[in-house]
């Protein structure tokens, strides 16, 4: 995809010689290219729980929240007197 994006810009900046306005849209494609386009595929691996890149800190929190919700969930239903104790003492 970087490839594209490079050589896309380059022919925008050779064309602008020509017309100023092609070498606004080539800033323009590097922008969104480091904007959005370089970004999702490194948050997308990494949400899906792979990848190198910074992860998603907010998929991480759900998923922690998540976890903690199911594992209350699971320690109620198992000790039902004990949550009750401490329903109380809140």
């Amino acid at each position: 995809m970087g490839t594209i994006v490079m050589s896309g810009t380059v022919v925008l900046v050779i064309l602008g010689f020509g017309n100023h306005g092609w070498w606004l849209a080539a800033v323009a494609v590097l922008f969104l290219y480091l904007q959005y386009g370089r970004g999702s595929s490194s948050s997308s691996a990494s949400s899906s729980g792979g990848g190198a890149g910074v992860p998603n800190t907010y998929q991480a929190y759900r998923d922690r929240r998540d976890r903690q919700a199911r594992w209350e969930r699971r320690y109620r239903r198992e000790r039902p007197l004990e949550s009750r104790r401490q329903e109380r003492g809140k």
